[in-house]
């Protein structure tokens, strides 16, 4: 069982205070690709409708998008992937805006968001597909993911050991349409209301200082 308590104050230390936050627009495509500010983060923690439904929360992230890294198959559908012989995880890629939320805190988010010590699924979802993964996009992001990840470890904010994989990043596939925003617009499905949403609420409650003003 998570020591959130343990965790949030591990955590509070290790990353810097952070800056009150005001939300604007979410940029197109060209926005992005001239926008300096913005980077990229790839994480995979379970069911990408859960991570995705979370991550969208925070301020600073302005964009993400559900797909499929890690694998050795191109182009992978749902179905294959579901199958478990792609190799493939599902994961959200996140852009990000560095002036308004650091990796360190995105990371502090992909760890609270699900649970990096069941190996190769999250609660019911079972297969490698579900695995915990970091794919770091530049030395940086490696460095922080795999200090953050030994910290953890060794303060004891979990009683399992850690399994989160934490390996480069290379190809990201975007998923299916369906996929793409799916909590917000199926929210009274079973699976987004007993299992997403317990999630993003408490995901909320943590990150109650850095989400999005409504």
């Amino acid at each position: 069982m998570r020591k959130y308590s343990i965790f949030i104050f591990l955590i509070t230390l290790a990353l810097s205070a952070c800056a009150q936050h005001k939300k604007d627009k979410v940029p197109n495509d060209m926005e992005v690709k001239n926008n300096t500010s913005l980077q990229t983060a790839t994480f995979g923690g379970g069911c990408f409708w859960c991570t995705e439904a979370q991550f969208q929360y925070l301020d600073g992230v302005v964009k993400v998008e559900s797909g499929y890294s890690g694998g050795n198959v191109p182009n992978p559908t749902y179905e294959q992937v579901c199958e478990g012989n792609t190799g493939h995880a599902e994961v959200i890629q996140v852009t990000y805006d560095t002036t308004k939320i650091t990796y360190d805190e995105l990371l502090e988010a992909f760890w609270i968001s699900h649970d990096p010590t069941q190996l190769n699924r999250q609660g019911n979802d079972v297969g490698t597909q579900y695995r915990s993964v970091i794919f770091y996009h530049n030395e940086e992001q490696k460095e922080k993911a795999e200090y953050y990840k030994n910290k953890l470890q060794s303060s004891g904010a979990y009683e399992k050991p850690i399994v989160t994989e934490i390996a480069p990043f290379d190809k990201f596939y975007v998923a299916e349409d369906y996929h793409q925003n799916y909590y917000n617009q199926n929210g009274s499905q079973p699976y987004c209301y007993f299992v997403i949403k317990p999630k993003l609420e408490k995901f909320k409650k943590v990150f109650k200082e850095h989400l999005k003003k409504q």
